[in-house]
């Protein structure tokens, strides 16, 4: 009699492996190729033998790891699957911070060239050929999966990095730089150089890492160090290595949008870089009211426009390093400049003002150029020494100015 209908369709039937035996041998002599591949990598490899024990363990997981994959791979090749989630997800990810990708091509290389070695043991006989074309296709697949593991931990790390840079330079840009800023400095290759200016200018439109990583490109032809970022509308570089903040913003300037770009002061470490970033900083907010300012310029030549801008910094500068020091050198030296100035520059009519010889007023001046390093006969100087009597006069009668 017939069997009674279930009204169940049968399940599918699993169609065979063709290559039975050698699926079933390979399966076998995984857990000795991969114990030849790791007695392989110590034998040739020497960064293996020199690894700390536990990274040698997971790298022997990983080559455990591929030999499975290759088995499920001979298993099922026209079925989609993750190689390099199957083969490298066994390791954590500070695996590929620990190993170099070139590490990590040896250790594949060297775990293939076992098999290669064992195919004639492993395969059927007759089944030689498809082995080894199998083992081809796979080590081609275990390449590119290698690489695409490289190239995420790479995309990873950059997103990191790029997030600290970003942090670090805030701080300093905001005058919140401490020890944990230096810190994320220090983790990002700050080597904390000797000389540090802060250049400050408007940020090209745009792809802001474009135009981060073209200072970089500047920074390594120059030889300095930098950390930069795009904040807002702002190009920062905070630059190291160098003792000439000008030739500094010269040598980085190519990067920046048009308009005008302020290197601030050179200052010792990225703890005072806040005020170099202040000076620059406070120069582009004035550099408008100097319509020939020099492209790149300096914070300190913009002395003038940032105190009329209300910057107390470059007040205080301008009567401790001008105002202060012509004093000390004595009335006559301020008598003589002061007159000079409201006399159009005239070596005559501030002769005939001070009665004295005009002679005697060339040699003043000469003396104020000493003392103050900005030179009275100079159009530019000469704007900077009077904001620097004004407010050094404002600053005797009010002490609080």
């Amino acid at each position: 009699m017939p069997e009674p209908e279930t009204g169940k369709p049968d399940a599918p039937a699993q169609p065979a492996h063709s290559h039975t035996a050698t699926l079933k041998r390979l399966e076998q002599s995984s857990g000795s190729l991969a114990a030849q591949a790791i007695a392989r990598m110590d034998e040739t490899l020497p960064w293996y033998r020199a690894m700390p024990p536990e990274n040698r363990s997971w790298i022997g997981l990983v080559a455990q790891a591929g030999i499975a994959a290759f088995t499920e791979w001979f298993r099922r090749p026209d079925a989609p699957q993750a190689i390099s989630t199957d083969v490298f997800g066994t390791a954590p990810r500070e695996l590929t911070r620990a190993i170099t990708l070139r590490q990590t091509v040896e250790m594949v290389r060297t775990t293939i060239e076992v098999m290669e070695s064992a195919i004639d043991e492993v395969a059927a006989p007759g089944d030689e050929s498809v082995l080894r074309e199998a083992l081809l296709v796979y080590a081609r697949e275990i390449a590119f999966a290698t690489a695409q593991v490289y190239a995420q931990a790479a995309e990873a790390r950059g997103a990191w990095d790029a997030r600290l840079e970003s942090l670090v330079v805030n701080a300093v840009l905001s005058g919140e730089a401490d020890e944990g800023a230096v810190s994320r400095a220090a983790a990002l290759g700050w080597n904390s150089p000797e000389h540090v200016c802060v250049v400050l200018g408007t940020a090209p439109d745009g792809d802001s890492e474009l135009t981060v990583e073209a200072i970089r490109r500047a920074a390594r032809h120059a030889k300095l160090q930098v950390l930069t970022g795009v904040l807002g509308d702002r190009l920062v570089v905070i630059a190291g290595g160098r003792n000439d903040p000008l030739a500094v913003a010269k040598s980085l300037i190519g990067p920046f949008a048009q308009g005008p770009v302020v290197a601030g002061p050179v200052v010792p470490d990225l703890l005072a870089a806040t005020r170099s970033a202040q000076a620059a900083a406070a120069g582009l907010k004035a550099c408008t009211a100097w319509q020939d300012a020099p492209r790149p310029v300096l914070a300190d030549d913009l002395l003038p426009e940032r105190a009329i801008a209300s910057d107390p910094s470059a007040r205080e500068q301008l009567v401790e390093e001008i105002y202060r020091p012509l004093e000390e050198a004595g009335a006559a030296l301020l008598e003589t400049l002061s007159v000079y100035l409201e006399q159009a520059s005239s070596l005559e009519g501030a002769a005939r003002m001070l009665f004295v010889h005009p002679n005697t007023v060339r040699y003043r001046l000469r003396r104020v150029t000493d003392v103050t390093g900005w030179s009275p006969s100079d159009v530019r100087s000469a704007f900077t020494l009077r904001i620097a009597l004004i407010l050094g006069r404002l600053a005797d009668g009010d002490p609080q100015l």
